[in-house]
């Protein structure tokens, strides 16, 4: 009994007189903006590259009939496909090198799918975002004027 009252006096001694903070916060938001903010740069800037070298196929073809939906549609997949093949590379290496990942990033197990769901979608959503205003760019082509550059 007497050992018993000191173990509950000695565990309502508090060891410091600071609260300690708990939890570790987000180490690696910082580097998942970054990810993302490359990403999305990235992608743009080259469907916007390959929508100022096509303008005069794009004019054409809406010309001939194509509609804007359909144009859009071109150009968004244009960028989908790097993307996605980008992701499906990413998460094939991630899952190759799992152990060695699991030593570096603390909090992650090797096969921690929820992670690497969350960062493929994250990846594939910046890619669909950053394709739409290239795409939604190219839709406003006149093709009158295109055909008169002709």
């Amino acid at each position: 009994m007497l050992q018993d009252r000191a173990r509950e006096g000695a565990e309502s001694i508090p060891l410091c007189s600071h609260p300690v903070k708990r939890g570790r916060g987000r180490p690696g938001l910082p580097f998942v903006l970054i990810h993302m903010l490359l990403a999305a740069v990235g992608i743009y800037s080259v469907l916007s590259y390959a929508v100022r070298r096509r303008v005069r196929e794009i004019g054409i073809r809406m010309a001939l009939g194509a509609q804007v939906g359909d144009v859009v549609q071109m150009v968004v997949l244009e960028g989908m496909k790097p993307t996605l093949l980008g992701v499906a590379i990413g998460l094939a290496g991630a899952l190759a090198l799992g152990r060695v990942l699991a030593s570096v990033i603390f909090g992650v197990s090797s096969r921690d799918l929820a992670t690497f769901g969350t960062v493929a979608v994250m990846t594939t959503a910046v890619g669909l975002l950053a394709s739409i205003l290239p795409a939604l760019r190219a839709a406003r082509v006149d093709p009158m004027k295109t055909l008169r550059d002709e």
